[in-house]
């Protein structure tokens, strides 16, 4: 619940529970905070335990944690195996294909042979004279 909870933010909760609730009294309230929590965990494991009895036997080994949709595909579909996500993004990303067309974009004339190269330069086509008489 806490884990990214860093030294600096510790230190402030610190000071703002002496500020709040006065060195005299904060023992009193890290006990009311503790016990409060102690009933909250209780209360939630008999609700556990309660619901698996309701199950049946054949559920005793059921953990709520298997109903997250990605533990869920990770247990019953890839057999436990990791969903190996940087895999999937690698061969879904179109950044190499882009550059490699890009590239291909930039110089035509790279793999073409002769014949198909085509200038990009605008030059007049040879025009010849028209002759009426000559056909």
């Amino acid at each position: 619940m806490f884990t990214d909870v860093g030294p600096l933010e510790l230190v402030t909760l610190a000071v703002l529970a002496v500020l709040l609730f006065g060195p005299d009294r904060l023992p009193e309230f890290i006990e009311n905070v503790t016990g409060f929590l102690r009933k909250v965990r209780a209360f939630s494991e008999d609700a556990r335990q309660e619901v698996r009895t309701a199950l049946g036997p054949e559920f005793q080994d059921f953990e709520f944690e298997d109903l997250h949709p990605k533990t869920f595909v990770r247990k019953h579909l890839l057999d436990g195996d990791d969903l190996d996500l940087d895999g999937i993004r690698s061969a879904l990303d179109p950044r190499a294909e882009l550059t490699e067309l890009a590239e291909a974009v930039r110089d035509p004339a790279h793999d073409a042979p002769a014949a198909r190269r085509v200038s990009l330069t605008k030059t007049p086509p040879a025009h010849t004279a028209f002759d009426p008489d000559a056909t």
